[in-house]
């Protein structure tokens, strides 16, 4: 079983309205089987949490390996959106950390059975990310591959509160870099310098690319073999451009949305240079 270092990238998930239909779009998309597993969430009442009820799992498998997750919302006035989630060892001090950082506790700390421990938080701008402790489940069994999440990033405005954020809470490395004018700070777990090879995603700022009105959140990359085919894809399964193909330090990206609105970015990957 993999073991994951805090801070590093460890599941991610799409809430949906008809899970049905994203079976249909990722699997196409992304080649993609799926296993129906059901878990029990035993919820926790405590003040300032919210109770968990039982829920399906849609657990994704690319060559035999497991990469995703995409489960129905319990509630319409839910967001569709994919959620990614940082690994820790201890989940109460991790929450407790967020908290004191200026961040928020959103969802959690919950038991997912005997798979692990999560909880959904927000950061001083309001960006939401999930923490997992692992249990029986670890996280990804593929990942920085084609047809899995390769890269994660944080869309940020008031960018030196959102940097000391996630460096004191998660302990990140950090390496600022220029795209194009638009300020690039990478990230390494906790104890590692960035180098290509420890880098696991950056934080981004909201830039005259992205429209006026986009939130600070974080944006789910997949790794594609070809990016202009993986967009020709995405529109002819339903989905949505929502930023055409354009170049990064890390390779070429587009941002797209699937046939429910649910946003992520679809990424040729290079080697990334650090300068």
């Amino acid at each position: 079983m993999a073991v994951f270092r805090e801070g590093v990238p460890c599941w991610a998930d799409a809430m949906l309205p008809d899970v049905e239909a994203g079976k249909r779009f990722y699997g196409e998309l992304f080649g993609w089987t799926f296993d129906k597993e059901t878990h029990t969430e035993y919820g926790i009442r405590r003040a300032g949490y919210r109770e968990y009820h039982y829920r399906e799992y849609l657990v994704a498998r690319s060559e035999d390996r497991t990469v995703a997750a995409l489960a129905p919302k319990r509630d319409g006035r839910m967001p569709t959106v994919w959620t990614v989630y940082f690994a820790t060892p201890d989940l109460a001090a991790l929450t407790e950390r967020v908290r004191q950082e200026g961040g928020q506790l959103v969802t959690g700390p919950v038991p997912v059975g005997t798979q692990g421990m999560l909880a959904l938080v927000a950061d001083p701008e309001g960006a939401v990310f999930g923490l997992w402790e692992g249990g029986a489940c670890a996280g990804f069994e593929k990942w920085r591959e084609t047809d899995s999440v390769v890269w994660t990033e944080v869309y940020a405005r008031e960018e030196t509160v959102v940097d000391a954020f996630y460096e004191r809470v998660l302990g990140f490395g950090a390496l600022d870099l220029l795209d194009g004018g638009a300020g690039v700070r990478m990230w390494s777990p906790a104890g590692s310098e960035p180098t290509p090879d420890t880098v696991i995603g950056c934080r981004r700022r909201v830039s005259d690319v992205f429209p006026a009105e986009m939130p600070p959140h974080f944006l789910v990359h997949f790794g594609v073999a070809d990016c202009e085919a993986a967009v020709a894809a995405v529109t002819r399964l339903g989905g949505r451009v929502r930023v055409d193909p354009f170049e990064v330090p890390y390779g070429r990206m587009a941002v797209v949305s699937d046939n429910q609105g649910a946003e992520f970015a679809v990424l040729q990957r290079t080697p990334v240079v650090l300068t």
